[in-house]
């Protein structure tokens, strides 16, 4: 039996690849990339002699047959996308569905991810999150697609291109409401850029699109904040919206954020909440 590698390469900086990943790609018996001039780039970097193979969304089912000749051979398939960790959004999942089938031995080369890399300086809840990959050009199925994870607790991560990436942020803020975000540009590369902000801010400072792929991470559902009510009253307390908004302030949160998070749960107009996190954090 033969070994198919899912192999993880660098989202941009050709320095995040791992040695183990450097080792498969050098003995690998076939090599299948999406794009074979940019995994060409990362082998001639390191002195890998391969030769990759194209496989795409419109030739994996004739790719096919080659893997499977290979693989009973015992020989190694190493499978790579243009970037990052396979098969996230990228084509693959039927030549990792063969191999599994054929009972041969699907190995992962675990390594850079752009999900992974935007969730880790997003600054928003980590766990759960649901990727949602690029959603679809169609607005009505996007529409759908977004207002089915309207309600859901999880952090959502989100692929969108530069020319589409503020109509998109308009479209969540729609949908979703004011919610904390982050967007992640360009990650890894020379000119990387992260913003965080509410949906709304996001899509005015990328009303005009911007260059290079976007990863946007968007803050889950939060259930509502438990309120500090008195025996007679089911009101929020000023005392412990006061208490709330110093106890976000002491975790690192600006006022903004503050006033959007509250906002959302508490039903205060964001202008007021954004005013008492201001005096908040000067009397701090």
């Amino acid at each position: 039996m033969g070994t198919l590698y899912v192999v993880a390469t660098p989202i941009g900086n050709l320095e995040d690849v791992t040695l183990r990943a450097l080792r498969v790609l050098g003995e690998a018996n076939l090599v299948f990339a999406e794009d074979t001039r940019r995994i060409r780039i990362l082998c001639q970097r390191h002195g890998i002699a391969a030769r990759p193979v194209s496989l795409h969304a419109h030739n994996e089912a004739s790719r096919l047959a080659q893997a499977r000749e290979t693989l009973a051979r015992g020989g190694g398939v190493a499978l790579v996308s243009d970037a990052g960790t396979p098969l996230i959004s990228d084509p693959g999942e039927r030549l990792v569905a063969e191999a599994i089938a054929g009972g041969h031995r699907v190995e992962p080369v675990p390594g850079a991810s752009a999900v992974l890399a935007a969730l880790a300086v997003s600054g928003l809840p980590v766990l759960p999150f649901t990727v949602l990959g690029f959603p679809p050009r169609r607005a009505g199925a996007r529409r759908r697609l977004l207002e089915a994870y309207r309600d859901r607790p999880e952090t959502l991560v989100i692929f969108e291109s530069p020319r589409r990436v503020g109509a998109t942020l308009v479209e969540l803020s729609e949908v979703l409401g004011e919610r904390r975000a982050c967007a992640a540009r360009e990650l890894t590369k020379l000119y990387e850029e992260v913003r965080r902000g509410s949906l709304h801010e996001l899509a005015a400072d990328f009303e005009d699109g911007a260059r290079g792929e976007f990863t946007l991470v968007v803050e889950g559902q939060r259930a509502p904040l438990e309120r500090e009510t008195r025996p007679d009253e089911d009101e929020l307390t000023d005392e412990a919206l006061a208490e709330q908004i110093r106890q976000l302030l002491a975790a690192g949160q600006r006022p903004r954020e503050i006033a959007a998070r509250l906002a959302h749960s508490t039903g205060i107009p964001r202008r007021v909440l954004y005013a008492r996190a201001v005096a908040a954090k000067e009397e701090r």
